[in-house]
């Protein structure tokens, strides 16, 4: 055999490993998908806050509406603030057990709420089981990375039919919303290298290039996490998408509600420090 054959050859089986290595990768990564169960995307925030009623009073004056509350002996004690059909901010009010305000929890709505609680058994960890919730939908909860007040309480639900979420379908959608699309949320964390491997390992939710801190859920959403340092403390910090930056500008300057303009971003802060940022990406 000539050296020129021994090269030919030699390119030849090294074009095959690299081929069979990409086939490998290739249905590694196809695997993944067909394994992981999808999201829809995110389902709401949780937030406490100071004074109910004005925390409402102030995202009405957002353009957002309240779609509904739950109330004991008619007093509410959580109210349903509307972004959009499969999208809330959930706002309670500080009591004498839990008085501080700020981030709670986030929710992520499943399109299979028991394939996703099976999944994350299978693999080891403690996934509450499925249970009916207040409003009527499917809902589980699981324990989470540490946060600075302990370890994330992360919610999964599923819109059911008359469910009051279900029910709110095509309703309290307000024209003069700021934005109609919650696309990110801030999580902060005491160890945040650790709390990107859980949510990347355990989750399977995915890091995005040249950003290692944002990750994406499972599912075709393309919605986020940011995984932040527990610097932040409990101060919810939320990213919505508006479609039209200027009219919301104009909207909460008629509505005498500060917003600070950076780059291609609104920021807004509501009346207990949240943050809410609007993007028009």
């Amino acid at each position: 055999m000539t050296r020129q054959h021994r090269s030919v050859l030699h390119r030849s089986a090294k074009h095959l490993f690299l081929f069979a290595l990409l086939l490998i990768l290739t249905a590694s990564s196809r695997a993944q998908d067909e394994h992981t169960p999808p999201f829809n995307g995110i389902a709401h925030v949780a937030i406490r806050v100071r004074d109910l009623a004005a925390s409402v009073a102030f995202y009405e004056k957002l353009g957002f509406e309240q779609a509904f509350d739950l109330r004991k002996n008619d007093v509410p004690y959580e109210s349903f603030i509307k972004i959009n059909d499969t999208q809330f901010i959930e706002l309670y009010p500080v009591t004498e057990h839990d008085p501080d305000t700020g981030f709670l929890h986030l929710c992520f709505e499943g399109k299979d709420l028991q394939a996703i609680n099976d999944d994350y058994a299978t693999h080891g960890l403690t996934p509450k089981p499925v249970r009916k919730a207040g409003a009527g939908n499917l809902l589980f909860t699981m324990a989470g990375p540490i946060q600075p007040s302990g370890p994330q309480n992360i919610e999964y639900t599923q819109y059911m039919p008359g469910s009051l979420h279900s029910e709110d379908q095509g309703k309290h959608l307000g024209p003069d919303r700021v934005a109609d699309k919650l696309i990110a949320v801030s999580l902060a964390m005491k160890d945040p290298t650790a709390a990107r491997d859980f949510y990347i390992n355990q989750l399977h939710f995915k890091p995005i290039a040249n950003d290692p801190m944002y990750l994406h859920m499972p599912g075709e959403s393309g919605q986020e996490v940011e995984i932040v340092p527990a610097a932040l403390g409990s101060v919810a910090v939320i990213t919505l998408q508006s479609e039209n930056l200027g009219k919301a500008a104009r909207h909460l300057h008629k509505e005498d509600v500060k917003a600070v303009k950076n780059g291609a971003t609104l920021t807004i802060t509501d009346p207990d420090g949240n943050v809410l940022l609007l993007d028009n990406r």
